[in-house]
């Protein structure tokens, strides 16, 4: 009997690598042979393949059955293999055409009944098979939506093997899945509601904090990270809510690389495969550093959520309350924009170019600088406190804020000056449009972005801008790298102030937001 080859895709963190699939019925002892670097998943699919042919009404070949994954150096890992490992026995045996399973690209898991089951992964793996060249995909019907979010594939949705078999023996041309609209979602964010239904939080809800609003509006502007200082209550997590619906919709571009990370994670939302709004993570506390920065057991290596916030916001409440090690691990990070992941069996790269934003208390307690409610903690015992905050990580945050439990008048009177989401979010948009046209022509697209050299070199400010700048590196108070976020901060806010380039009043209004809370 011929030999009978199909596709598949193997991933290796959020990027696809095309993997061959062939299967030789021949003579010799019967048994079922596995070969190609593989994982206990895919050696365990010989059962579930055998059992869902059998279930499925297939006879499965008395003979023996070798059945190769390459390239061989590759690692492979997962169920996504099952439908492809089927299709090419099936061809290798002659119970469906072989020339029907060689163009297409099969993904998908096989319960032992011949049900074909959703699996992780599919819009990278997608991807990968558009890049490829392959212009069908065959993947379970619970994950159609999701892959046909690429475009150029025709993407064949399955429920069953048995469906699959009959499809595949029929002459019938490939039928393509209605391609999933997200212009309803597209609207449902631009009118404020998040994928559950309820609005999102507002920016006019947060009273009493002026200078809070101001500090998230220059970071949303400007995608700059931000660390607030302040008592409980006084509202620090309502603010840090409040930035994602003032960043702009993701593109295309971004949607798909988000959504891709997602996939990979399984978080996808059900029945919205793309995320078009920036996503918030807020993991509490206690989380680990595989869970923050990634990792993961047995060379199954999944994003964590430094990954999970790409283009979007990582919120840290309680900051110091995190392991220092798990701070420490997001520096590289916030340099690089990705984090990677070395393991024995390799390495692998997930992308994480988020906004950071940090949350803590002035002390221990909780009440230093409150009223009526006298903290108790010793000097030493807040030092300690926030040092847990090393000065590595906070020399990479751009704006630093001390947020005060604001009084019944100051409430009262701010309520008259706070303004929605949708106002914000304009300036923002216009801010974020005006760098877009400097930056053109670069890799950047935010001031939070752009390069050290390319500060100093192509958007240098004159020397009346940059004095209180060099009198804060004379006086210590300012480090060469507090230097590059300053100036990164001072175009932002020349940016919302329409302002073709920064001058004095921005560069000391970003280095009073350098040194917020000192």
């Amino acid at each position: 009997m011929p030999v009978a080859r199909t596709h598949c895709v193997g991933l290796v963190g959020v990027t696809g690598r095309l993997v061959e699939v062939e299967a030789d019925v021949g003579p010799g002892v019967a048994g079922t042979h596995f070969i190609g670097l593989l994982d206990t998943a895919i050696s365990e699919a010989r059962g579930r393949v055998r059992s869902a042919l059998i279930n499925s009404r297939f006879a499965w070949p008395d003979a023996r059955v070798t059945v190769s994954l390459s390239p061989a150096a590759l690692p492979k890992r997962g169920s996504l293999f099952d439908l492809a490992i089927a299709m090419a026995v099936l061809g290798a045996a002659g119970a469906v055409p072989a020339h029907r399973v060689a163009a297409p690209m099969f993904l998908g898991e096989l319960g032992l009944d011949g049900r074909v089951r959703p699996v992780r992964g599919v819009l990278p793996a997608a991807l990968a098979a558009a890049q490829a060249g392959v212009r069908t995909v065959v993947v379970p019907a619970l994950n159609a939506a999701e892959a046909s979010l690429v475009p150029g594939l025709t993407v064949v949705p399955v429920t069953t093997l048995g469906e699959l078999v009959g499809w595949l023996r029929s002459d019938d041309d490939l039928h393509r899945l209605p391609v999933v609209a997200e212009t309803a979602s597209l609207s449902r964010d631009a009118a404020g509601i998040e994928a559950g239904g309820a609005p999102a939080p507002d920016l006019c809800d947060v009273a009493g904090q002026p200078m809070g609003r101001k500090a998230l509006e220059v970071c949303a502007a400007g995608g700059h990270n931000l660390w607030m200082l302040g008592p409980p209550g006084c509202g620090k997590t309502m603010l840090a809510e409040r930035l994602p619906p003032l960043l702009p919709p993701l593109d295309q571009e971004k949607a798909l690389e988000v959504s891709a990370i997602h996939s990979v994670a399984g978080t996808l939302p059900a029945g919205r495969p793309l995320l078009t709004r920036p996503p918030f993570m807020a993991p509490h506390h206690s989380a680990t550093m595989a869970a923050v920065v990634g990792g993961g057991s047995g060379g199954v290596v999944r994003p964590g959520a430094v990954s999970l916030a790409h283009r979007g916001v990582l919120f840290l409440d309680e900051a110091p309350e995190f392991a220092t090690t798990v701070l420490d691990s997001l520096r590289q990070p916030l340099e690089s924009g990705t984090v990677t992941i070395a393991r024995a069996v390799g390495a692998v790269t997930f992308p994480a170019r988020f906004m950071l934003v940090l949350a803590a208390n002035p002390c221990p307690c909780g009440l230093r600088g409150t009223v009526g409610r006298p903290c108790r903690c010793t000097p030493a015992g807040r030092r300690r406190y926030l040092d847990r905050l090393s000065g590595p990580l906070l020399d990479r945050v751009d704006v630093k804020m001390k947020i005060g439990p604001a009084t019944r008048a100051e409430l009262l009177a701010d309520r008259h000056f706070v303004e929605p989401t949708s106002t914000v979010a304009e300036r923002v948009r216009l801010a974020r449009e005006r760098a877009a046209r400097r930056l053109s022509g670069t890799p950047w697209s935010t001031n939070a972005e752009v390069s050290s050299s390319a500060l100093h070199r192509d958007l240098r400010l004159p020397d009346a801008a940059m004095a209180p700048l060099h009198r804060g590196l004379d006086v210590g108070t300012l480090s060469a790298r507090g230097l590059d976020r300053v100036l990164r901060v001072s175009w932002t806010i020349a940016d919302l102030a329409g302002k073709d380039r920064p001058g004095p009043a921005e560069t000391s209004a970003a280095l009073a937001l350098w040194l917020g809370v000192d």
